[in-house]
């Protein structure tokens, strides 16, 4: 056979790269030259082809012509790849043409050829035996965090925009989301950018939600005051948001004015009825919190540490120029309940006479017994007094009993030149992990809302354990950094869960945050493996999260952020979080991983600061804690702060609303991850099903969704189904059918899809990982 080939600009084969730079062979066919060679380069085009051929299915094969860092003067490739088409078709024994990968794709569609089946990922990927890219799962986490929480943010601010009307002039999200669509390039969010580079993606991240701030500070003050689209022209209550709380840092807070509540505006961009926490930096321990009809809500104090307190102090100076002139003393935690995309109020002000101090501030307390139980709610966790370790979980409403031990260990990063660990490489340099400490002092202070721990592991590693009366999860936040490297050696820190469970040396991590891949320890399903990095070429990337199974029970894992994970032992669960590397890995970045912060001529180490999630549950059932957590980690609560009197805000505006029906919310296995007007005023909606088919007995079915419903109050003048991406038409889409290897018996049934949408009761159906994109008109 002939093979037809198809080149299209990313990486040739051998002898065909023609950057400008480079010294590369062209196609030289003036005959009156000593150096013509138009024969001798077309037999090894042809030598290459017929090389690819040989492994490749069908006569048609890809080129993909070009790398990182080419094309940077075009000329150079298309003068040789016109000259090679054009003398190699003259040869014809193969043809050669520019092509597309939807041509490339339609042709081995088209070909009467059976197809292996892949349902896994290539994940992890090395690119010789020391050189795993699993590094860069963790690298630059604070951006990673940046960009996640943006993201929340993004959907919550685009959905407030939706409900008021979109304006092209004044504030709007247009910024943010074209700076959140640049961060996505594979080397912005990835972290394997330089330094300066990173910093510019930092910045127009930030521009971009100073303005989302502003578009949703408008839109709340619009709907709390009850105006449509048409008479919400300018915003006329003056919202504050917080966008540096995880160091306390929050003005509206932390200032009183005189005879004036705090008023806490909390919108919740999910589509259920939420219950959850706030925390709010306060220097008052005589405040009380009330909700909309007057009723005064369980508050707690916590007095800040002085871990935050330090970075607070640090990081304003480094990032806003300025030191606050006093850090807060508290945080005051209380509990919200918001109706789906809708809006609650509460109210903080100086408690009554009478009932002063009645939650006043929670002492740490020193361990009495051998074990220290902590835990207001179902869920108990139980720490040696002796020790400080974690020893055992405990659901009294399951009955789940774990134990288990939480330690934070260190690899030391390889410096062999000949492959050093970087922004893209993790390569240890083959010691065991350091542990940070084996006995850790313990803080405790409890409370009617939430018990927490504070633990000091070492110089640069602080955490505070949280166990919230009505979550069945613990949240972990943790301090790391600055990294030191005064030892000259790198470090990659990690968080290691080591639970009493036999799990085969299986494990499972999420797949972009959709569904859950099972990988096997120091195995590949589709090739015998050789492991050369036994760390490193286990590592994954968890966007959500990660579990362990055994006979009887699960431990899952939810992140706040991307970063990298294993199972390297049965029953270990360990997360990297934290990476700091002294020499360039030789892809490309041409610098260290060395992340810092300077105050004029003064500079340290980044430190980084984020939450992980826990929860035990029975075999089987814990993918409802997870799919429903995880959307709560991606889209917190949206919280705005004003001042005003409690009966003024009462008698003017509106303190609690949904823009659904009043008695409608969305099923709780389906998400909504879309909700955004367009330039035309059409609107772009997107709706999820959060589960794979057989994931879970209840939730793993086909679920409907009440447009009408769902737009309360709107009437829908039109429905038309797009594709995922909304540029075409779904009806229009050419869905190819392809032929599988294998016996038929052995395929996989068809997924479970929704019906077309009823075009009288607007009803949208979705099955198991489902996604349905729609553009509506009123």
């Amino acid at each position: 056979m002939v093979p037809k080939l198809l080149v299209l600009p990313l990486s040739p084969p051998p002898g065909f790269h023609f950057e400008m730079s480079e010294d590369f062979v062209p196609v030289q066919d003036n005959p009156l030259l000593f150096d013509y060679n138009v024969e001798q380069r077309v037999n090894d085009f042809v030598n290459a082809a017929m090389t690819q051929a040989n492994v490749t299915r069908t006569n048609h094969i890809m080129w993909t012509m070009g790398d990182d860092f080419q094309y940077q003067y075009a000329e150079s490739w298309f003068k040789q790849m016109d000259k090679l088409i054009h003398y190699v078709n003259k040869d014809g024994r193969v043809n050669a043409l520019y092509s597309t990968p939807s041509i490339y794709t339609d042709i081995k569609n088209a070909a009467s050829v059976s197809w292996p089946l892949k349902t896994d990922d290539y994940f992890p990927y090395a690119d010789s035996s020391h050189a795993y890219w699993t590094g860069f799962f963790t690298s630059r986490p604070g951006l990673k965090r940046y960009v996640r929480e943006l993201s929340g943010y993004y959907l919550a601010a685009r959905q407030l925009e939706y409900f008021v009307g979109r304006k092209s002039a004044g504030p709007n999200t247009y910024r943010l989301g074209d700076a959140l669509g640049t961060a996505q390039h594979h080397d912005a969010v990835t972290g394997t950018a330089k330094q300066h580079t990173t910093n510019d993606y930092a910045k127009r991240l930030s521009i971009g939600a100073s303005k989302a701030v502003d578009t949703a500070n408008a839109a709340l003050s619009c709907l709390v005051n009850n105006k449509t689209r048409d008479q919400c022209a300018a915003p006329v209550l003056d919202f504050s948001q917080c966008q540096l709380l995880n160091i306390s840092y929050c003005p509206p807070t932390e200032e009183t004015e005189s005879g004036k509540s705090l008023v806490v505006v909390v919108y919740n961009p999910l589509g259920w009825n939420r219950t959850d926490i706030i925390r709010v930096p306060v220097n008052d321990a005589n405040l009380a919190v009330s909700d909309s009809s007057g009723k005064t809500i369980e508050s707690q104090y916590v007095n800040m540490d002085n871990v935050t307190s330090n970075l607070r102090n640090f990081y304003l100076k480094a990032y806003v120029g300025s030191s606050s002139k006093q850090v807060p003393k508290y945080w005051l935690v209380f509990q919200v309940s918001v109706p789906p995309l809708g809006w609650s109020t509460y109210f903080i002000a100086n408690a009554p006479a009478i009932g002063k101090r009645r939650n006043g501030p929670s002492v740490g307390e020193s361990p009495q017994n051998d074990t220290i139980e902590i835990g207001p709610g179902n869920l108990k966790m139980y720490f040696s007094s002796t020790t400080g370790q974690l020893k055992r979980m405990y659901n009294s409403k399951t009955g789940v009993d774990i134990p288990i031990q939480q330690s934070y260990l260190w690899y030391g990063s390889s410096s062999d030149f000949s492959q050093p660990s970087g922004a893209y490489i993790f390569r240890p340099d083959g010691s065991p992990p350091t542990i940070s400490a084996r006995t850790v002092p313990l803080k405790i202070y409890r409370g009617s809302v939430v018990d927490e721990i504070h633990q000091q592991f070492n110089s640069w590693i602080y955490q505070v354990t949280r166990l919230y009366k009505d979550k069945e999860h613990a949240e972990i936040e943790y301090t790391i950094g600055p990294i030191p490297l005064e030892d000259s050696l790198g470090k990659e820190v990690i968080t290691r869960l080591t639970a009493n469970m036999v799990t085969n040396k299986e494990f499972h991590t999420d797949s972009n945050g959709r569904d859950f891949l099972k990988r096997i320890r120091d195995h590949r399903a589709d090739w015998n493996l050789t492991v050369t990095e036994p760390q490193a070429g286990n590592y994954y990337p968890i966007n959500l999260g990660m579990y362990v199974t055994d006979e009887k029970s699960e431990l899952s894992v939810l992140v706040d952020r991307a970063t990298g994970g294993s199972s390297l032992q049965d029953g270990q669960v360990e997360v990297m979080l934290h990476r700091r590397t002294l020499f360039d890995d030789g892809r490309g970045v041409g610098e260290a991983l060395d992340e810092s912060v300077c105050i004029g001529d003064k500079c340290e180490g980044l430190t980084v600061r984020g939450n992980y999630y826990l929860s035990i549950n029975p075999k089987g059932s814990g993918s409802f804690w997870r799919r429903t957590t995880g959307q709560e980690v991606y889209s917190p609560l949206l919280v705005a702060f004003t001042h005003e009197t409690e009966e003024k805000w009462k008698s003017s505006y509106s303190t609690r609303g949904t823009t659904m029906d009043p008695d409608y919310s969305l099923p709780p296995n389906v998400a909504l991850i879309t909700l955004q007007e367009l330039d035309d005023g059409s609107v772009l909606l997107r709706l999820a099903h959060l589960y794979e088919g057989g994931e879970d007995v209840n939730h793993s079915t086909l679920a409907k969704v009440e447009l009408k419903k769902m737009f309360s109050g709107k009437k829908i003048k039109e429905v038309k189904e797009m594709s995922l991406s909304a540029n075409q038409l779904k009806s229009e889409i050419k869905k190819m059918k392809w032929k599988v290897e294998g016996d038929n018996e052995n395929q996989p049934s068809a997924a479970v899809r929704g019906s077309p949408v009823d075009t009288s009761t607007l009803a949208v159906e979705l099955g198991p990982m489902e996604i349905r994109t729609f553009l509506l008109k009123f």
